[in-house]
């Protein structure tokens, strides 16, 4: 197993982000400082969103890297019909979202920046997720016991929204957290 080299910095205030790199058993420090203003262009591909965004926030880092820095920025969206829902702004918002994507599936992307002084690379995840159908109760008692509001589609499959209502899913559970760890470390290997 390599180490990394480099001195890790996450450019991301998640704190689930935080727990799955350190899950990794590498040492890193968190750095959000940043002046990216996320904004999607009209014309992007909904699942090329969180691409975007992660590439966006690891330009906006509010300082040039050292060259011994790694800088890794990540996004997460949750798509249904073609159409992003990213993070709820209200309870009512919220209480929509998980209206929309009762009884379905749909699918979560997410993105991770790498980017050191002379170099860049960029992936995305994609996992399909299948939610039960839920009642308006299960939706008021999750959203107000929860508050999702930090949460791209308004819901953590690790919390009990998860539990409860997530019965399958292809691909990464990490992915849907919002860090597809595996694919990180896999990032990790190559910049060692």
């Amino acid at each position: 197993m390599k180490k990394c080299s480099k001195r890790i910095i996450l450019g991301s205030g998640s704190p689930r982000r935080r727990e799955l790199l350190a899950g990794l058993d590498v040492e890193f420090t968190v750095d959000t400082g940043n002046y990216f203003e996320e904004s999607v262009p009209a014309d992007a591909r909904p699942d090329d969103v969180p691409l975007l965004m992660a590439e966006g926030k690891s330009h906006g880092f509010h300082r040039p890297l050292e060259p011994d820095e790694l800088l890794i920025t990540a996004d997460t969206v949750v798509i249904v019909d073609g159409r992003v829902l990213g993070k709820p702004h209200s309870r009512s918002e919220a209480i929509d979202m998980l209206r929309e994507l009762s009884g379905r599936e749909h699918e979560v992307v997410s993105a991770v920046t790498f980017r050191t002084a002379g170099r860049e690379r960029s992936i995305k995840d994609s996992t399909i997720v299948f939610v039960s159908p839920l009642s308006d109760e299960e939706i008021a008692y999750y959203v107000d016991t929860y508050r999702p509001f930090d949460k791209a589609g308004g819901y953590g499959i690790q919390e009990w929204l998860g539990y409860a209502a997530i019965g399958r899913i292809e691909g990464s559970f990490y992915n849907v957290m919002g860090f597809p760890v595996h694919r990180v470390w896999e990032l990790l290997q190559d910049f060692a």
